[in-house]
């Protein structure tokens, strides 16, 4: 039940449609008996500056959760920023300090790599590809190089994303091999899809799936559909892979410890979940 003491936590992108956190988030503080909850809220890029600061200003507060198309735009508008997000050049979670200035953290690539490993996957040495160099793309690059992969290409359908991106990451971790230009999957054992293809009927693949080696593990962030096209041609040539919610399930327990809110696990929040596809 909301109530007046109820503190917010705004879920910020646009569009809203495919917004999957508050049928996990909201479930689980009912759950446990937690004041707050997760309301989706629509702001278009040409407004998302003001409206994050005027978020802000409400006194019920308790933070943000940021995402498409905002990550990026957000770095620049925090006060204090977590050395993720200075890795990745993106955020996806904010919240007031007490002297007002706005902390940014970032966990979709923290969630990504807690995912592929509870699946078996051994990340130290690897080779990855990550398609999409944009916030959630950036995320999972940064996160994957602090796990130790040997090698990871970057492609984007603006260069410029994917070289500024292959500049922090040399700097940060310059014994990784970095790769831009390319997204043939043939020779890489990680494959990521971080762009939004796949959220649309009729969506073009992100990469030519009949190059991936079936020994590729493959991951996924589009959440609307569980098995998106990619998801399924991938598995169709014995790929294992991971679909865009478990990104999310794994990442949660760190945005409720970043919110001070009671923290679950992944499965607590799976048994609690109320998503559809």
């Amino acid at each position: 039940m909301i109530r007046g003491t109820t503190s917010l936590i705004a879920h910020i992108g646009w569009p809203t449609h495919t917004f999957k956190s508050p049928m996990i988030y909201n479930p689980w503080f009912e759950q446990v008996g937690a004041d707050a909850v997760v309301v989706p809220m629509g702001c278009k890029p040409d407004d998302y500056a003001a409206f994050l600061k005027a978020v802000f200003t409400l006194t019920n507060i308790r933070g943000a959760l940021i995402t498409m198309p905002h990550k990026v735009a957000t770095v620049a508008l925090l006060g204090e920023a977590s050395p993720a997000v200075r890795i990745a050049g993106s955020c996806n979670a904010v919240k007031r300090a007490d002297d007002g200035r706005l902390v940014g953290d970032l966990f979709d690539g923290e969630g990504f790599v807690r995912g592929v490993r509870r699946k078996g996957c051994h990340l130290k040495g690897a080779r990855a590809l990550v398609v999409g160099c944009g916030g959630v793309g950036s995320a999972i690059a940064a996160s994957l190089a602090g796990a130790g992969v040997a090698s990871i290409g970057l492609h984007d359908a603006r260069p410029g994303s994917a070289d500024g991106l292959a500049a922090r990451l040399r700097e940060h971790h310059p014994h990784l091999e970095v790769r831009t230009g390319s997204n043939d999957p043939a020779g890489c054992d990680i494959v990521v899809n971080a762009t939004p293809l796949g959220m649309n009927d009729g969506d073009p693949l992100p990469l030519d799936v009949s190059r991936l080696s079936p020994e590729a593990f493959v991951g996924e962030v589009v959440m609307k559909d569980e098995m998106t096209a990619f998801l399924k041609a991938a598995a169709a040539r014995g790929c294992r892979y991971q679909v865009g919610a478990d990104m999310l399930f794994e990442q949660i327990p760190a945005y409720l410890e970043f919110f001070g809110l009671p923290v679950a696990t992944p499965e607590q929040l799976r048994a609690v979940a109320r998503l559809s596809y």
